[in-house]
């Protein structure tokens, strides 16, 4: 018997990798062929008689739209490993008729049922999840081409591929590569070889058909092992298990696309710095490095707590140190949540717990000999801190706005327009002090956080920059008495050049949101709408909406993965008859919702209680019911799809 694997191009101009193992698991042919003709010919050995042919392409496609159910079952398991399946449809034009796959079946006389008993046969399959499940992989290996991947990746994650299938030598069942005779050496050697990607693009097809035939021996030899998504009436696919305790690993950082903007912009603080310190240097020479003494009644405490107030609320502020640091975290917690569910754009979110000397210092605190804060625990609003960074001014205020309509904002100070108020340039960033909003003060999960305050600090990267380096150097360091007007004047300066940059981001943004969407014509192995398209083709939906978190863009492809949506053509296809309705006025929008969340809203409109019941949106059912029913408050938005 023969396990043969197939790794079908769509089409017939891109090369089919063809692969045979014998009984004993020997690779004993691998080689690419072009045409229909070629690959049956090529195959007939192989095939005469009981035979498993593993098929790397849909063999049986009923439906019109959207995935079929063996993809959506797939998907529940494996696209959190990368390793989700195109959906196949009979829209699509290579599925309209009979599939290639079944049609080389057809001229070959194998059975494409899954159940059948007959000796020849063939079967669907799909390379991805198999080596997930087959290799204990975390994520799919980077092997096949997309946009961002040069040469030398994807030479690597391919070498990384052949020595995983090399090592299945050791596996129940083994698999021989036998490298002179199988021509197996051959494909290595061009790997390493390769200059071009499509001549990996070819050793790629011949991989992968070998993992094809292994995972046709696979499922004959440990059949307890191995998982039938579908059924022969809708479309299948065969792959081994996923093992129950393999999770995924934490997704890399990109270095390219919108993935990368965070890290960018980051790098971006860096640069500012040093630009700010290079003014710095230029005035003086020498370190701006010193102590500042801390004087006051806390620093002569030994009186006895009940006759001295200070001493008192910082005995007390230190032994709650504890639950006002759960505390802190519970409110950087909700802000985070807060940010994410209306799809804002945001750099970072921190926090920090105001340590009980920085208390000490601050209670202790007097003007004419009267305590500035004759209450400490209760008049000190900073105790808790949260510092929301943006990358542009307009976000700034769509998060002060968005934290005002969804907590208690008790204060509310713009830094910015004050120092512009006085004709200067300088320290710029928005203060809040905020608590708990009546509903969440009854809920179990926000008790930490009862009767407490904490201050927000809203504030552009830029913004951030001058400020932390300003407070550097004027708060913490020793600045000589003969360079005080200096730096002020240098300080200044760089205000005024930070406030024009946040000026030019803001219109380079809004450029974007105006301009055409182009969309990606590259092969794509993920079959999730590129991120990077997706948010150009959302900055042309929704000119209106601002950015979202750049991770947002991929997490929501995702969802639309699990939908069957996976172009921009099918998406526009779902958005039609959702964009003649006036969501911005169902939803009573009281905050600049970013483009994501527009289109979570819309999803949500269009599929209602499905959309709901997608595997990722399971750790939020219980706010997409309520914005369901603000949805359906006025009647169904659109007939269910």
């Amino acid at each position: 018997m023969y396990f043969v694997g197939v790794d079908l191009a769509w089409g017939e101009r891109k090369p089919t990798g063809l692969a045979a193992l014998d009984d004993t698991g020997r690779l004993v042919h691998v080689s690419a062929a072009q045409d229909d003709d070629e690959i049956v010919e090529a195959l007939k050995p192989y095939v005469a008689d009981a035979c498993l042919v593993a098929v790397d392409a849909p063999l049986i496609v009923r439906n019109a739209t959207g995935n079929r159910p063996a993809e959506a079952a797939l998907n529940r398991d494996f696209a959190r490993f990368d390793a989700g399946a195109h959906p196949a449809n009979t829209s699509k034009p290579e599925f309209r008729d009979t599939p290639r796959g079944a049609r080389i079946s057809g001229r070959l006389s194998l059975d494409m049922n899954p159940r059948s008993r007959r000796p020849r046969r063939a079967i669907e399959v799909y390379p991805h999840p198999a080596t997930v499940a087959l290799f204990r992989l975390g994520r799919t290996l980077k092997y096949k081409n997309k946009p961002g991947r040069d040469l030398e990746t994807l030479r690597a994650g391919l070498l990384g591929l052949t020595e995983l299938v090399e090592g299945l030598a050791s596996a129940e069942p083994a698999l021989h590569v036998d490298r002179e005779r199988s021509g197996w050496a051959r494909l290595v050697e061009a790997v390493g070889e390769a200059t071009r990607k499509s001549e990996l693009r070819v050793v790629e097809d011949q991989v992968d058909a070998v993992l094809c035939a292994y995972v046709a021996l696979f499922a004959t030899r440990r059949p307890e092992a191995t998982v039938t998504y579908g059924d022969a009436e809708t479309g299948y696919i065969v792959t081994p298990a996923l093992p129950a305790d393999l999770v995924p690993t934490v997704r890399p950082a990109r270095t390219d696309g919108p993935k990368a903007t965070a890290t960018a912009a980051t790098a971006a603080v860096d640069v500012v710095h040093d630009v700010v310190a290079g003014l710095v240097a230029g005035a003086v020479a020498g370190p701006a490095t010193g102590a500042v003494a801390v004087t006051g009644p806390v620093t002569d405490a030994v009186a006895d707590a009940t006759a001295d107030p200070v001493l008192a609320a910082v005995q007390e502020y230190a032994a709650r140190q504890g639950e006002i640091t759960r505390a802190g975290a519970g409110f950087v917690a909700l802000v985070t949540s807060i940010l994410d569910e209306a799809g804002i754009n945001y750099l970072s979110v921190t926090g920090r717990t105001k340590s009980v000397a920085s208390f000490a210092a601050k209670a202790a605190r007097q003007v004419d000999g009267t305590p500035l804060y004759p209450d400490p625990l209760h008049t000190i609003t900073d105790q808790l801190g949260v510092r929301v960074i943006t990358y542009v001014l307009s976000d700034v205020d769509a998060v002060a706005e968005l934290l005002a309509d969804q907590v208690v904002v008790k204060d509310d100070r713009d830094m910015g327009q004050e120092t512009a108020s006085q004709g200067r340039f300088g320290y710029a960033s928005r203060h809040l002090v905020v608590a708990l909003d009546a509903d969440r003060e009854g809920q179990p999960a926000y008790q930490p956080l009862r009767g407490r305050v904490a201050a927000v600090q809203i504030r552009t990267v830029l913004q951030h920059a001058w400020a932390e380096f300003e407070h550097d150097i004027r708060y913490k360091g020793t600045v000589p008495e003969e360079h005080v007007r200096e730096f002020d004047r240098r300080f200044t300066l760089a205000a005024g050049l930070l406030e024009l940059a946040d000026r030019e981001f803001s219109t380079i943004r809004d450029r974007l949101h105006t301009g055409p969407v182009e969309r990606s014509e590259v092969p794509d192995d993920d079959p999730r709408i590129d991120p990077r398209d997706l948010s150009a083709f959302l900055a042309g939906q929704y000119t209106d909406a601002g950015w979202s978190r750049t991770d947002h863009y991929a997490w929501i492809s995702g969802l639309l993965l699990e939908l069957g949506v996976t172009s921009l053509d099918e998406l526009s296809e779902v958005l039609r008859p959702v964009n003649r309705l006036d969501l911005n006025a169902r939803m009573d929008y009281r905050y600049p919702p970013g483009a994501v969340r527009r289109l979570d809203d819309a999803l949500l409109a269009a599929f209602g209680a499905r959309y709901i019941g997608l595997h990722g949106n399971a750790h939020r059912v219980p706010s997409l019911r309520t914005r369901l029913e603000r949805l359906l408050a006025d009647g169904p938005p659109v007939p269910a799809q």
